[in-house]
């Protein structure tokens, strides 16, 4: 072995190309060929030195083997790629190799934490501010020639923020990629990622960084922060924000013993609006609402489009409840003012829940939900006005949910009953027909009043299943008294707004009338005076396929709206039925009114029936004014159905 070690550092040494050199544990140089002396600028008479003038050797001895990119000590800038290999002998043979960012990039990328790129990558070398050198990929990311871009110090090439990061935070913790905002040479603002590694020269650092433009990822990242946390429609933030703003409000409030206040705003009519005039102007309408919202922004102040047509406004520091007052009174008067929008004068207003920290709730969700139940309390009584939450509202709503939740168990239980009560015509005095009125049976409650759920099961929704249980259990009623024999009369069902509005009521009412047997000429359905002149076209539309079916349609309540000539004479109905408000023979003009509905029923050839008649002297005045039909408790109250079919077998 020792005949071929003397051979290879004899014979071969000198003719190898790779530059090597012999050292021995303490640095000290044992050998080397010229390609090494010459790559080390070592001079022939000084050979034997030490190797830490020319390189950091105590970074070779950590390992038998090792292979790192390397400062030159004696040559500034200049960096050498190194292999070491430790003998058992304790000498270490080195293979160097010069290396330049042009030729070497690869390698460099690959010693840098292993990071391979694409293409849109540049490399450039630094001291603490000055370019040394890059390749042509950096220089073009920036907007200029190599030449040119070794003129500036790095700091030129980033916004201030990213030299401060650059310089106190990159520089101190490198060797993992940072994202900073760059500046082209036009000025242009784009985004990069540097990943740098240090190198110490004997005592100078110079610095090596791989840099990466990811200006398109930066977007795309910034646009999914603003859908996250901003409203596209109008550009207010949004209720996510709005959360993390109000419980870091909330914490500093707590912590100063402050109030706030929390304002829910509804624009009233909007869905009106939106119906008639579309949703390309009800987008521009919320567009101009959030502007004028936004007049009102100020640094204790902070607004959010909650969803729809409801936004939210968040007022730290309050002095006191006059403060919260006196906010909403100036909003309701700024939108007081009319919109203009292609053309139209916009006229909507709001109405406004408050609810006050820490009174009304300690937390993001309980202070939102109490002003939406004081919004929702001062919108169902009076529009254009605002509320303070106050305890009994809470109260209010406890029960309504509990109510929503009885209400659903009861349609599923059959805890729901129709009575019926009975229309007597006032030529013949027979029974023509009977009106299925709905009966909640509570199993603790006994009888709910109909007024105190049917408004919550519109809000609802559970309308349409218990309206669709109504119509299917009056239908089989009439068609079960038809077969034990009784007069054939028709069954009147009333229909909520909710129910009238779906786009298959008529296929509904058909597969229940085919379902029940019962002829489509027994049933007449009621729906209310606005209802009927809400939506001309949609409204003539679905009457006239109602009538197709053979099915007959009151109005109900009339006279309690506003309606017109105009559509009476259009809309295929069969009937009138006269509110009971007029009924009362205590006022004059109530008689009048009467006379007039019937008179003009007549004459467009429509039936006229009066409810609520309860006396005599009712019930004469009808017959003299040669009214159609009655119904009342003069006559009967409504009836369980055992009952109704007593009463049906007396005629």
């Amino acid at each position: 072995m020792s005949k071929i070690a003397e051979f290879i550092h004899h014979q071969l040494l000198p003719h190898l190309q790779e530059a090597l050199l012999f050292v021995d544990e303490e640095g000290e140089i044992l050998d080397g060929n010229d390609a090494a002396y010459s790559l080390l600028m070592i001079e022939k008479e000084k050979r034997q030195q030490r190797i830490n003038d020319y390189l950091d050797f105590s970074l070779l001895q950590k390992k038998d083997q090792m292979h790192l990119l390397m400062e030159q000590r004696n040559q500034f800038g200049k960096l050498l790629e190194v292999s070491s290999i430790r003998s058992d002998n304790g000498v270490y043979c080195l293979i160097l190799k010069s290396l330049s960012l042009q030729d070497k990039t690869a390698v460099v990328k690959k010693y840098i934490n292993q990071l391979i790129y694409a293409s849109a990558e540049g490399m450039v070398m630094y001291d603490d501010q000055r370019i040394i050198d890059c390749d042509l990929t950096f220089a073009n990311m920036f907007g200029y020639e190599p030449e040119a871009i070794k003129q500036l110090h790095i700091s030129q090439l980033l916004d201030s923020k990213s030299a401060y990061q650059l310089t106190q935070i990159i520089h101190r913790n490198p060797e993992k990629p940072y994202e900073l905002t760059a500046l082209r040479k036009d000025g242009s603002v784009f985004y990069i990622e540097l990943m740098g590694h240090p190198y110490n020269n004997q005592g100078d650092i110079i610095r090596v960084a791989i840099v990466k433009d990811i200006s398109d990822r930066i977007k795309n990242e910034k646009r999914m922060e603003y859908m996250a946390y901003y409203d596209e429609l109008t550009d207010l933030p949004n209720r996510n924000f709005f959360n993390k703003v109000l419980t870091e409000a909330i914490d500093q409030a707590k912590n100063h013993r402050e109030r706030l206040a929390v304002y829910f705003i509804d624009l009233n009519y909007f869905k009106e609006i939106n119906d008639t005039l579309g949703y390309a102007f009800g987008d521009k309408l919320l567009q101009a609402c959030g502007e004028r919202f936004k007049a009102f922004l100020q640094m204790d102040t902070f607004i959010a489009r909650m969803s729809g047509d409801e936004f939210l406004i968040l007022k730290r520091d309050m002095k006191g409840t006059e403060s919260a007052t006196t906010l909403a009174e100036s909003l309701i008067a700024e939108f007081e003012k009319p919109i203009k929008i292609d053309g139209y004068e916009v006229f909507i207003s709001i109405s406004i829940g408050i609810s006050i920290y820490p009174e009304n709730g300690k937390t993001t969700n309980d202070l939102i939900k109490h002003a939406d139940s004081a919004m929702y309390v001062i919108k169902e009584r009076h529009c254009n006005n605002y509320k303070l939450f106050d305890s009994s509202i809470s109260e209010d709503f406890k029960a309504m949910f509990t109510m929503e939740t009885e209400l659903r168990q009861a349609l599923k239980n059959g805890q729901f009953e129709l009575h019926y009560q009975p229309q007597k015509n006032l030529k013949t005095g027979k029974i023509v027909g009977f009106e299925a009125l709905l009966r909640w049976k509570h199993p603790r409650r006994g009888y709910i009043p109909p007024d105190e759920f049917i408004p919550l099961a519109e809000k609802t929704g559970l309308i349409i299943g218990i309206g669709d249980w109504v119509l299917e259990k009056a239908c089989r009623q009439n068609k079960a008294w038809q077969d034990a024999g009784f007069e054939s009369v028709i069954v009147s069902v009333n229909l909520s707004v909710k129910q009238f509005n779906q786009t298959i009521l008529v296929e509904k009412i058909e597969e229940i009338l085919k379902k029940t047997g019962l002829n489509p000429n027994y049933l007449e359905l009621e729906i209310t005076e606005s209802m009927a002149m809400s939506n001309e076209i949609f409204i003539l539309e679905m009457l006239n396929r109602l009538r197709g079916l053979g099915v007959q349609v009151s109005i109900d309540d009339f006279g309690t709206g506003y309606s017109s000539l105009k559509y009476l004479s259009i809309f295929p109905i069969t009937k009138l039925k006269i509110d009971k408000m007029f009924m009362d023979d205590n006022q004059k003009q109530n008689q009048a009114i009467v006379k007039s509905i019937i008179r003009m029923s007549h004459s467009l050839d429509m039936k006229v029936i009066a409810e609520g008649v309860e006396t005599i002297e009712q019930l004469t005045f009808l017959e003299q004014e040669k009214c159609d039909e009655m119904q009342g408790f003069y006559f009967s109250k409504p009836l369980p159905p055992q009952e109704m079919a007593r009463l049906l077998s007396k005629v």
